[in-house]
C-alpha cells in the first residue's frame, strides 16, 4: 500500500469511528474477537507494562450481568452502595467543559425525541448503557489497584486502538465509564480478583444504520482552541 492510500485508509478509520448507541444483534466471530484484542495489545505502555484486563461478555454471561445492573439501576435507593470508584469527570463542573457536556447529552436527547421534563424516558435511555445497547459483545476493562496514574495513560491508548482496530473490521463501538457505578456487581458477577478495579466497559457490534440515535454528530474543537505552535 503506497503512503497515499495508508493515509486515507487511516483517516477514514479515525473519521468513522464514533460512540454506537443501537446494534444489530448479529454475532461476531471468535476468530475477529481474537485479531482485535490482539491488534489492541500493541498499544504502547510505559516500560512495556501493558496494565489492561479484558473479560469478553456474550450470550448467557452478558444478558445476567445486564439483568443484574438494571435491577439495581431501576430500584432508586438513598443509600445504594452503588457508587463510583473513582472520578472520571471533575468533581466541581466549569466551563467550557460543563457546556460540552450538557450540548452532547441534549444533541442525544433530542434526536430521541426526549424532553427535559421525561425523567422516566431520559432514565431509561441511560439504562440502555447497562444492555450494551443491544451489541451483541459487551467488555469490561479491569486494571490492578496497585497501577499509578502513567498506566491509566497507557489503558486510553489500549481502548482507542482496540475501537480503531474494530473500525478495520467493519465494527463500532461505545465506550461507557458508566459501569463504573455497578462494579461491585460486576466485581461479583465476574468474581474479580481483589486486586482488580473496574475501569470502565465497551459495547462492540455491528452498527444498526436504522436507529435514529446513530445520527450523531458530535463537534470537535478548531486546531486555534486547543493548540500553541512554538517556533
Amino acid at each position: 500500500m503506497d503512503t497515499k492510500a495508508t493515509q486515507q485508509a487511516i483517516e477514514h478509520v479515525i473519521h468513522s469511528r464514533r460512540s454506537v448507541r443501537a446494534f444489530k444483534p448479529d454475532a461476531v466471530p471468535q476468530e475477529i474477537l481474537e485479531a482485535l484484542l490482539s491488534l489492541a495489545a500493541r498499544a504502547p505502555s510505559g516500560t512495556n507494562t501493558q496494565p489492561w484486563k479484558v473479560y469478553v461478555l456474550q450470550g448467557q454471561a452478558k444478558e445476567r450481568l445486564s439483568q443484574r445492573i438494571l435491577d439495581a439501576h431501576n430500584q432508586p435507593d438513598p443509600a445504594s452502595p452503588h457508587t463510583e470508584e473513582y472520578h472520571y469527570y471533575p468533581q466541581q463542573w466549569v466551563s467550557p467543559y460543563v457546556d460540552r457536556r450538557r450540548k452532547v447529552g441534549w444533541d442525544l436527547y433530542q434526536l430521541l425525541g426526549l424532553t427535559r421534563d421525561n425523567k422516566a424516558g431520559m432514565h431509561a435511555q441511560h439504562g440502555r448503557n447497562y444492555q450494551f445497547f443491544d451489541a451483541p459483545v459487551g467488555l469490561i476493562f479491569t486494571i490492578d489497584r496497585i497501577m499509578e496514574q502513567g498506566s491509566w495513560l497507557d489503558y486510553g491508548m489500549f481502548l482507542q486502538t482496540l475501537m480503531l482496530a474494530a473500525r478495520g473490521f467493519g465494527l463500532d463501538t461505545c465506550p461507557q465509564a458508566a459501569f463504573t457505578q455497578y462494579h461491585r456487581i460486576i466485581a461479583d458477577e465476574l468474581a474479580l480478583p481483589e486486586q482488580e478495579m473496574v475501569v470502565c466497559g465497551m459495547s462492540l457490534g455491528y452498527a444498526d444504520p436504522d436507529k435514529i440515535e446513530n445520527t450523531l454528530q458530535t463537534e470537535r474543537m478548531a486546531l486555534s482552541e486547543f493548540v500553541r505552535f512554538v517556533a
